[in-house]
């Protein structure tokens, strides 16, 4: 670790959480550089959807590469971008009869929550966007805005503006009667509150602490959206892509959002991407070029998406997601009943937290799955939640070893 302590900056924060060089990697482990295997319940922060070095992808990667195919294109038409694009229309939005337009921006989440915010001010001429408590969307200034964590915020530097913040259904003083009383408040000419530009929410706050949502707190918060004239934006980066279940985390729900954010599972092999969905009545009040990024044409990442995009041509993954989510509630739900001492669990599919109440005995917690072999994170205020997102392709036996070491280093924390 000495050349990463000695020349990388200070802002390093995972590899002080897994204090050893990694050499290789492959579906649900990585391996060091001494030999040393370990179970993934980390997944690059829920990017490797697909697991890592994923050999369907890495076989079109290389014949790609191996056939000069054009690995950056701005947003050029190529061959590789059309492909992807008709396989996503093909796989996910016609058969929710789903008329979207795509836009590629920089190819990070908080890329796509600033373009998704510039459009919902661009649309509706306001300001203001309502964000949540325990929320999170991205660390450039406008997402940073609508993200709720202290830690980060305060290293802005400047004024976070042009956000209100309400309760997250789960948060207390949320729920469904929140959202009432907002709109009581929007109504009322007197209140001092204007209507916004855009509702930001996500469906399952993952870094916020694995809060769920419930459909019909989700409901009211779109119906009031479109009853105030704003734009209902679903942040779908963390949880989307297949990680509940479903290919979006809000399939099911009777919602129809009028801008979905999605990024990192979303490139398939890890290699970047982001892509907002825009309805189209929407997207016209864009100009060309308005809004760009020098790396929104990722060839290498619109070939691994494509292929990514093909596990959803049957059920069989999702099925496994949903079993492979079970046996990870159940495991999590024993440790918590028999530990007690207010131990929570929640989540829904492979997104699940583990709420131990402490953010110090979560510590202790991710640092003792280190040293035996698991990389897990803590997420929520106080970093008191254990957060499991491995990948959906975890092998069964790596999913059980990783929830038994997760399992002795929660017992012998508490």
């Amino acid at each position: 670790m000495e050349a990463f302590e000695k020349w990388e900056s200070e802002i390093r924060g995972y590899s002080r959480t897994y204090p050893t060089v990694f050499a290789s990697a492959s579906n649900a482990r990585q391996v060091d550089e001494a030999g040393r295997s370990y179970v993934d319940f980390f997944a690059g922060a829920g990017v490797l959807n697909f697991g890592h070095n994923n050999q369907r992808m890495k076989r079109a990667m290389i014949e790609f590469l191996e056939s000069d195919g054009v690995a950056h294109s701005l947003d050029m038409a190529t061959t590789t971008k059309r492909d992807f694009m008709e396989k996503f229309v093909e796989t996910v939005l016609a058969p929710r009869d789903m008329t979207m337009k795509m836009q590629f921006m920089g190819p990070t989440g908080t890329n796509a929550v600033e373009a998704a915010l510039k459009l919902a001010r661009r649309v509706t001429g306001r300001r203001d966007v309502v964000a949540f408590t325990n929320g999170f969307h991205g660390m450039t200034l406008g997402a940073l805005a609508a993200t709720a964590n202290d830690y980060f915020r305060n290293a802005a530097g400047v004024p976070l503006d042009h956000v209100v913040r309400l309760p997250f259904d789960t948060a207390p003083g949320g729920g469904v009667q929140a959202v009432a009383d907002f709109r009581a408040l929007l109504l009322d000419a007197s209140s001092g509150f204007v209507p916004p530009a855009a509702f930001l929410v996500e469906t399952i706050q993952a870094e916020g602490g694995v809060h769920v949502a419930s459909a019909e707190w989700l409901r009211a918060v779109q119906d009031l959206a479109h009853e105030v004239g704003a734009l209902f934006i679903i942040d779908d980066i963390q949880v989307g892509c297949g990680r509940t279940g479903s290919y979006f985390s809000f399939d099911g729900m009777g919602l129809d959002p009028d801008i979905v954010c999605l990024a990192k599972g979303i490139g398939g092999f890890g290699t970047p991407l982001a892509m907002n969905l825009n309805k189209p009545e929407h997207d016209a009040h864009w100009s060309p070029g308005e809004h760009t990024g020098t790396f929104r044409g990722q060839g290498l990442s619109f070939v691994a998406g494509r292929e990514a995009l093909a596990y959803f041509d049957d059920d069989v993954l999702m099925d496994e997601v949903a079993a492979k989510g079970e046996r990870m509630v159940s495991a999590l739900r024993a440790i918590a009943d028999d530990v007690g001492g207010g131990v929570s669990v929640r989540g829904r599919g492979m997104v699940q937290g583990l709420d131990v109440v402490d953010g110090a005995v979560a510590k202790a917690v991710v640092a003792d799955c280190f040293s035996n072999g698991l990389l897990i994170g803590a997420c929520g205020s106080g970093g008191r939640v254990l957060k499991l997102i491995p990948p959906l392709t975890i092998p069964d036996e790596d999913l059980d070893e990783g929830l038994q070491i997760l399992d002795k280093a929660v017992r012998r924390a508490i």
